[in-house]
């Protein structure tokens, strides 16, 4: 298993439970990812995406998107796509 990093948290919103990511690469719906800081560290698979509340399948480096997370994260946690 292979780890590349592909973008940072640049916000978390709590109550939907939702990180803004800023992609400094491509990210699909279905791929799996793994986000890791301080004091976070876990991986999930991308069952959605959004960029300003659009839902999108695909997204490129340099787009700010949202995706629902599972347990909170904070900014600056790297964002990385595992590679099987």
């Amino acid at each position: 298993m292979e780890k590349k990093e592909i973008g940072r948290i640049s916000h978390y919103f709590s109550k939907p439970q939702v990180a803004a990511i800023v992609l400094t690469d491509g990210l699909k719906a279905g791929e799996k990812i793994a986000i890791a800081g301080h004091t976070t560290d876990f991986e999930m698979v991308v069952d959605s995406m959004q960029i300003e509340h659009d839902i999108i399948t695909e997204a490129k480096a340099g787009d700010n998107i949202g995706i629902r997370v599972p347990d909170k994260v904070r900014e600056h946690d790297v964002v990385y796509k595992i590679i099987e």
